[in-house]
């Protein structure tokens, strides 16, 4: 029965990462119409709606103690969302979403003096040379908004640690998220005003907030109850695997063989460390 409980805990977590991704590539969609600010708007409100009503976080009983982190958490949410989908539009979902995951990897290998750590973090180094190497397509920008949404999660990991100090339950990851939405509400109307939406932009954007956000929360929610946290946070690997695939599939952005081979690197180096972090 356990067997079964765990297996049904991975096919969550592989699920997870698929809508997390599929609604990245969604996004990308809508990027010709309202370009990645006006896409991270939606999601934005989206992810608040929803955590609202999972939440449902009691804003008026919140202390200045408690509101500190949460205000720091919805402007990381915030941040790292624009630059992702920033990197996305400018060097492709795969490498965009690799390079997010050192942030991760950066916070499991912090502070450790082990050789095999050290061996992480030297093979997550060259990984990113051989994603960053120049070439005469190379887009700097994109690659430096993908490191800024790196950088953006290892802060919200660690301010995530402080809120689930300070308030119980789901309810200051909640209050976040109706923050962030709300701090995109003037960006995101300026942006339709200027960009009248379609239709169809209008579609797949409300689709990536539902895929991206709404989705793996309410599944990794679950799935937590049936695997162990350092399998979760092992799992999650697979994100930069899973979006080069669908990138390559949804979106038609090719990655070479030195690409996917860098790819795989990180992967194994940030499953490593948080098993290790944990074990």
């Amino acid at each position: 029965m356990r067997d079964n409980t765990r297996v049904t805990g991975a096919a969550m977590l592989l699920g997870s990462a698929v809508s997390n991704q599929l609604g990245a590539a969604t996004a990308a969609l809508a990027f010709p119409v309202l370009g990645p600010a006006g896409v991270v708007a939606v999601r934005q409100w989206v992810a608040g709606v929803v955590l609202l009503a999972v939440g449902r976080p009691r804003l008026r009983q919140f202390t200045a103690r408690q509101w500190w982190p949460v205000l720091g958490l919805a402007a990381v949410f915030a941040t790292m969302n624009l630059s992702l989908y920033t990197a996305i539009d400018r060097i492709g979902l795969g490498l965009a979403v690799t390079l997010e995951f050192l942030g991760p990897l950066a916070i499991a290998l912090a502070g450790s003096r082990r050789r095999a750590d050290l061996a992480c973090a030297i093979a997550a180094a060259v990984a990113v040379g051989v994603l960053t190497r120049p070439r005469p397509s190379a887009d700097y920008v994109g690659l430096g908004l993908a490191l800024l949404a790196a950088a953006c999660w290892a802060c919200y990991i660690l301010l995530n640690r402080t809120v689930g100090q300070r308030v119980p339950g789901v309810a200051g990851s909640a209050a976040a998220a109706v923050v962030s939405g709300l701090l995109y509400l003037p960006i995101g109307l300026v942006v339709m005003l200027h960009h009248p939406p379609t239709p169809g932009a209008l579609a797949a954007a409300l689709t990536a907030g539902v895929l991206s956000s709404a989705v793996p929360f309410l599944v990794d929610l679950v799935a937590l109850r049936r695997v162990p946290a350092q399998f979760f946070g092992a799992f999650m690997s697979v994100n930069p695997v899973v979006a080069a695939l669908v990138g390559l599939v949804v979106l038609g952005q090719q990655l070479d063989v030195l690409s996917w081979v860098a790819i795989g690197v990180i992967v194994v180096a940030n499953a490593v460390a948080v098993l290790r972090r944990v074990g």
